[in-house]
């Protein structure tokens, strides 16, 4: 008999999530571990054993990880080393004379050290022009000393390639890292032209730098991960989620670790979105709130919203990635005083130590810790009884180090906590919405991650969004949104030329080449033709804009036709359209092999009679502004059709469900809870 059975593993900042989905029977099995920051790889394991993978029977393995994130924000990646065009090597320093925004007012502000010194930036001769046609050959003597000096003088691990114009022609970059390779064959190396085929010469050289930063350590994860896997039976494939949706093979995402960057919280707006399909919900808001950040991003009209010039740290990506917006709020996030002003995060007590409730060493008070204290958690109940908490040791510290210097108590201090949360998250979303020209109160918002359904019911209510949906097993949702990923590429190429000079002829035969690639590309991974879509986009602007939209071009009859959807798209984005000429900009392809993943079936259970209580114990209710009484419920007895009035805490092995007295909670058809009610305070 065939394999089976599907895995997949979601590695976050305090727990690993695990789950396994059989297709012979249906059935799915969740399970959390802790993470293990010294060695994820012991997470994985731990993960695959307490969730009882049988891996001689699994024939697809998803996997989402914060592995190369991390190791940018924590500048933990290799030593790298920059070759680029004689003249040219300080454009990476250089950047662009905008200031991030938080800082735009900010005279004090001083540029973050970059990844890469300038002693360990070369320029070499050799030029392409912007057409693609060679006006100086390459000198690969003085390719050759660069990379010599990169290794044996600076003690590089990674070198990035990029020369002006490799987009148009990528010969030259071809050919220095032949050169580079034959030279130093164990040094890993990252060439623009393999990562994007767009224009900007320092956006392409920060991309090729981020890739080559990560990608030893991503290279020797997958590695031993792999290894690992297949010791113990596995004979499946591997895959990794990208940044952008979907997934890459193992093999192909440690060619270009770059597009991993954002792998962990692409999993969750997968199953987000299809979610949405299924219950006839395509505008939505995803909140992702774990246990050290707040991820949400937007999905309009079933699809996540998407940036092709997106940023980490104000270091560029061109690539496709989620428009996610993160910040450091989750139930590890640290409450800290600045002066007599309370903050919470970024920093955060992760998995090791925790927080002081978890009894593992923890000293600083976190979100779990105020959690706790106003009555949401209960000691005995944490992960389905599994791991009890230290009330005692959470109620001390937080009077210790919070309520005693502020001369309030300790629920006081608990619900600033919250307070202050509260107001950053809504900050984040108003970021990816208002700002937009979208009305959050026009979308649903999906709670999930393990502190998500306790915390994003709050967030409704602040913000007057109407609706809330709670998937089933939201903890792990981001795991099991992984189990949905098709496999994905993109490749785009910069073709800049007014609409009404475009050659339609050319125009088609350029996105033939970028469609030929990756149907090819998508053969030699087993997706047949019945198995593969193809879609088109081009990126436009009018003439003398800066920025660009994107503009759906399959079905196109001709170019008029373009136009006539660039105008609506830019109308739709902006409020206006203009006099001037459109501009074709980037040619952009996505190829998706169509996996085979579960489907989400109705219940067949019917609720009979109101649900009852399992419990009732005292918490704090916002809308009350007091600690009320909570009715308590067990998620796995409450049934489509079932309602739940508020305040009212709904606890399931992994997480825990609170909404307040003026929300109402009921169960559709697919066993998902439906919050509504609350208007904002």
């Amino acid at each position: 008999m065939a394999p089976s059975e599907h895995l997949a593993i979601d590695i976050g900042g305090t727990f690993v999530d695990s789950i396994t989905f059989d297709r012979a029977t249906g059935a799915i099995n969740v399970e959390k571990a802790s993470t293990t920051p010294a060695d994820p790889t012991i997470g994985v394991v731990n993960a695959l054993e307490k969730v009882g993978a049988d891996l001689e029977s699994t024939s697809a393995f998803v996997h989402g990880t914060t592995l190369a994130v991390n190791a940018l924000l924590e500048r933990e990646g290799a030593r790298t080393g920059i070759i680029t065009n004689e003249g040219f090597r300080d454009i990476y320093e250089i950047a662009r004379t905008n200031l991030p925004r938080e800082s735009m007012y900010d005279i004090r502000y001083d540029k973050p050290e970059t990844l890469v010194p300038r002693r360990r930036r070369y320029g070499v001769g050799g030029r392409i022009d912007a057409k693609g046609e060679e006006i100086e050959p390459l000198d690969e003597d003085a390719v050759r000393q660069a990379a010599r000096e990169l290794v044996e003088e600076w003690g590089v691990e990674a070198i990035a390639v990029c020369f002006l114009h490799s987009y148009q022609n990528p010969a030259h970059e071809q050919r220095a890292g032949q050169i580079i390779t034959d030279e130093f064959g164990e040094i890993s190396l990252s060439l623009s032209s393999d990562i994007t085929g767009e224009y900007r010469e320092y956006e392409r050289t920060s991309t090729a730098v981020l890739d080559a930063y990560i990608k030893p350590i991503f290279d020797n994860y997958v590695e031993q991960l792999d290894g690992t896997l297949r010791d113990r039976g596995f004979g499946g494939s591997f895959f990794i989620t990208r940044s952008g949706g979907g997934a890459l093979t193992a093999d192909n995402a440690t060619t270009a670790p770059v597009h991993t960057i954002l792998s962990g919280p692409a999993g969750g707006l997968i199953g987000a979105s299809y979610v949405g399909d299924v219950i006839d919900r395509g505008d939505l808001i995803a909140v992702d709130f774990g246990g050290t950040s707040m991820d949400a991003c937007v999905i309009e009209d079933g699809a996540p919203a998407v940036e092709y010039e997106s940023a980490l740290e104000d270091m560029p990506m061109m690539i496709p990635v989620f428009d996610i917006r993160t910040i450091g709020a989750g139930g590890g996030s640290i409450a800290w005083l600045d002066g007599d002003l309370l903050k919470v995060g970024p920093q955060s007590a992760g998995a090791d130590p925790g927080p002081i409730c978890y009894g593992q060493g923890g000293t600083d008070p976190t979100v779990t810790d105020a959690a706790l204290a106003l009555g949401y958690l209960k000691p005995e109940d944490f992960l389905g009884g599994e791991m009890g908490l230290d009330a005692d040791g959470a109620l001390e510290g937080l009077e210790n180090d919070l309520a005693r210097p502020l001369d309030l108590s300790v629920r006081e201090v608990s619900t600033g906590i919250f307070e202050v949360t509260l107001a950053n998250t809504v900050g984040a979303i108003r970021e990816i919405t208002v700002e937009k020209g979208l009305d959050p109160r026009d979308f649903t918002m999906v709670a999930y991650g393990g502190a998500g359904p306790m915390f994003v019911p709050l967030v409704a209510h602040e913000m007057g969004v109407e609706e809330v949906l709670v998937p089933q097993a939201p903890s792990v949702f981001s795991a099991w949104g992984m189990l949905m990923a098709d496999v994905v590429y993109d490749e785009a190429q910069t073709f800049i030329s007014v609409l009404d000079e475009v050659d339609y002829a050319d125009f088609e035969q350029q996105f033939v080449n970028l469609e030929g690639d990756l149907s090819e590309q998508l053969t030699s991974e087993g997706f047949d033709g019945g198995q593969q879509r193809l879609e088109r986009y081009v990126e436009m602007r009018y003439l003398g804009q800066e920025h660009t939209v994107s503009v759906p071009a399959d079905g196109l009859s001709d170019l008029d036709e373009l136009g006539e959807r660039f105008e609506k798209s830019h109308e739709s984005r902006y409020g206006h359209t203009m006099e001037d000429p459109p501009q074709v900009v980037h040619l952009r392809v996505r190829a998706i092999g169509e996996a085979e993943k579960p489907s989400l079936e109705a219940s067949d259970d019917v609720a009979s009679g109101e649900p009852q209580p399992a419990d009732h114990r005292e918490a704090y209710c916002f809308t009350e502004d007091a600690m009320v009484d909570f009715a308590v419920y067990d998620r796995a007895d409450l049934a489509p059709g079932h309602e739940v009035p508020g305040p009212a805490i709904v606890r399931e092995p992994t997480t825990t469900i609170v909404f307040h007295s003026d929300q109402t909670a009921a169960v559709d058809d697919y066993e998902h809870l439906l919050i509504s009610g609350g208007d904002g305070r």
